[in-house]
C-alpha cells in the first residue's frame, strides 16, 4: 500500500516505508504464529511510524518519544479528529517497553496480538486519508 505523492518528502514516505514493514512483519508472524510479543512490538512500532510520518507531511519536528498517547496529542493539534485515536494509541503503548526489557517481560497472547492489529489497522486507516 503505497502513500507517496507529489507533495510528501522522502523523509515522510520513508517514515511510511518503515511503518509498512512493520506491518509485513507482524502479517507474517500472525500468520505463522510467531511471538505474540514480538508482534504486538511490531505493531506498536507501526503506529509509531504513522503517526510521525503525519507529523512530518505536516513540516512538524518529529521528537523521539515512543508514548503513541503523546504523538496523537500532538496529531490532533494539527487535526482535531486524530483524538479519535488516543484509546487505540493508550492500548498500543504498551507494547513498547513492556515487550523488550527482561525482568519486566509479560507475556502476551495471540489475542493481544490480534487486538494490537486491529488498533495498529485503525491507526493505519486513519493516517492514510490525509497523507493521500
Amino acid at each position: 500500500m503505497e502513500l507517496l505523492c507529489m507533495r510528501m518528502t522522502e523523509y515522510t514516505h520513508n517514515w511510511i516505508k518503515r511503518s509498512e514493514e512493520d506491518f509485513l512483519v507482524a502479517d507474517i508472524l500472525l500468520r505463522e504464529d510467531g511471538p505474540p510479543n514480538t508482534i504486538c512490538f511490531h505493531l506498536q512500532q507501526a503506529a509509531e511510524k504513522l503517526l510521525k510520518a503525519f507529523l512530518s507531511y505536516k513540516g512538524k519536528h518529529v521528537r523521539k518519544i515512543h508514548e503513541l498517547d503523546a504523538l496523537v496529542s500532538e496529531c490532533a493539534k494539527l487535526e482535531s479528529s486524530f483524538i479519535e485515536l488516543r484509546d487505540d494509541a493508550f492500548y498500543l503503548t504498551k507494547f513498547y517497553t513492556e515487550t523488550r526489557y527482561p525482568g519486566d517481560l509479560p507475556i502476551f497472547s495471540k489475542q493481544d496480538a490480534e487486538q494490537a492489529y486491529k488498533h495498529a489497522d485503525k491507526i493505519r486507516s486513519f493516517v492514510e486519508k490525509f497523507l493521500k
